[in-house]
């Protein structure tokens, strides 16, 4: 888990050449302080290119991925997730997988006050995979908000129009 940084201390955001990692690397991820933790409110990034690979043929995956959260006390640096995300690419695993473990990473991270992710996974062989999963702190109202919101994720799926 990276130790949160004042804005000052980030090392990924400003330089101005940027070193990728091809092997899933959760120590890429970098936080900051949120000037706003006596507020809840949603931080969301939308990630359209997000790629990994298939543990079993290899083939790349193509997902976007939705990534909110309410914080806490630290915040995520976007850049830092960038990198985080892009060291999936050569990364062979499920999809589910794939979903669950930037949860838990980000929940090591960030210790947010609640957090989900939802990976829209292009086609392949005729399916697509959405997999979903979030995090609500234990104890709290947010764990409840995570039950409620997983009982009742994707109840009514969009049109699909061959994304």
């Amino acid at each position: 888990m990276s130790e949160r940084k004042d804005v000052d201390e980030l090392s990924h955001l400003g330089q101005e050449e940027t070193s990728y990692t091809f092997e899933y690397d959760p120590s890429l991820l970098e936080t900051f302080n949120n000037n706003h933790p006596n507020r809840d409110y949603f931080v969301k990034f939308n990630c359209p290119e997000f790629t990994t690979l298939c543990p079993k043929t290899g083939q790349p995956d193509f997902a976007t991925l939705y990534i909110s959260y309410i914080p806490d006390e630290k915040m995520v640096e976007s850049k830092a997730l960038k990198l985080y995300l892009f060291s999936f690419r050569n990364h062979g695993g499920f999809h589910e997988d794939a979903i669950n473990t930037i949860v838990n990473d980000l929940v090591d991270l960030m210790d947010p006050r609640y957090l989900e992710v939802l990976g829209k996974f292009t086609p392949r062989g005729g399916i697509s995979i959405d997999p979903y999963a979030n995090y609500g702190r234990p104890g709290t109202t947010y764990e409840e908000m995570a039950k409620t919101r997983l009982l009742y994720h994707d109840m009514y799926p969009e049109k699909i129009d061959n994304r």
